[in-house]
């Protein structure tokens, strides 16, 4: 298994993807932006907007490579001398309803591999709804945890706390929804995050958590799509989509890096919603629904019982 091979299932998952959003949308349709990298390689930037469920959703596919950057070499423990190229690739997706009834979600896998021979995977998928519904969390999660057991008994409540710790908004304290699963530096035949799995095991999870998002995602479009809503409702979710967008602008290490290394700048920011609403002091009243959607952000929820 090489690099091309890794690109070829991402290309297809995009693909994949961005078919089966189209077909449960039933109104908007993907509009795709091929784009080269500065150091080498590119992507394919796809773009649904003003659909019958969806505002606006991303699905990205990328591969680059080049130069491992200064921020990247001291983040990694690399020698400033040394000549370290990378190769990079995966997808990124974030999808924005415009019902407050369907849920926000977002998703990265990804591979990287530096010309040493090291390399590993990375990504996750975490769930954002405006209005938490425990069953669905239930539901999600527990889709997550048996992927995660098929590979392996640890995968699951580790990635899951990285996800509690990762997608949690410190100047809220809040997290940014009902969280899900994120790992990283998942490298084969090694003792850590990898447990030892082979590159072809490891690959072959980055799979499977890959081809949960469609099935998942789709069954909630379908199940929220036509639920009526308020104005009220409508302002909610317009300021959740706020603290969506603090959390990816303040602390997410993906939006920052690219930024900082001449990413594509419209590619990165695809993941903000099309509007995002903040309050002053916000309020919320005693009981109200909001209020119990609040209660729901935090960490060490226990949605699925190991």
């Amino acid at each position: 298994m090489n690099i091309e091979d890794i690109e070829s299932f991402f290309k297809g998952l995009q693909d994949n993807i961005c078919a089966a959003i189209e077909e449960t949308d039933g109104g908007g349709k993907f509009k795709e932006d091929a784009w080269e990298h500065h150091s080498g390689g590119g992507g394919r930037t796809r773009l649904i907007q003003h659909g019958s469920v969806l505002e606006k959703g991303g699905v990205n596919f990328s591969s680059v490579r080049g130069e491992v950057h200064p921020r990247l070499r001291q983040q990694m423990n690399l020698g400033e001398n040394d000549d370290f190229q990378f190769t990079a690739t995966g997808i990124s997706i974030v999808m924005h309803p415009g019902n407050p009834h369907v849920p926000i979600i977002h998703m990265n896998v990804r591979y990287f591999e530096l010309s040493n021979g090291t390399c590993w995977f990375g990504g996750g998928i975490d769930l954002t709804p405006h209005y938490v519904v425990e069953d669905d969390a239930r539901a999600f999660h527990q889709h997550l945890k048996t992927v995660c057991d098929k590979h392996h008994a640890a995968f699951y409540p580790t990635f899951k706390t990285w996800a509690d710790d990762y997608f949690f908004i410190q100047h809220r304290n809040e997290t940014r929804g009902v969280g899900g699963i994120f790992f990283d530096y998942l490298k084969p035949d090694q003792q850590g995050n990898g447990q030892g799995l082979s590159k072809e095991q490891l690959f072959a999870f980055v799979k499977e958590v890959g081809e949960s998002f469609a099935p998942i995602y789709t069954t909630l479009m379908d199940r929220y799509r036509d639920i009526p809503f308020t104005q009220l409702e409508k302002d909610w979710q317009y300021l959740r989509r706020g603290r969506y967008v603090e959390f990816n602008l303040v602390w997410d290490r993906g939006t920052k890096f690219g930024l900082e290394t001449n990413g594509r700048t419209e590619s990165i920011l695809m993941s903000l919603p099309p509007q995002a609403n903040w309050e002053y002091n916000l309020i919320l009243e005693e009981g109200s629904k909001e209020a119990a959607t609040i209660e729901w952000l935090r960490k060490g929820v226990e949605w699925a019982p190991v």
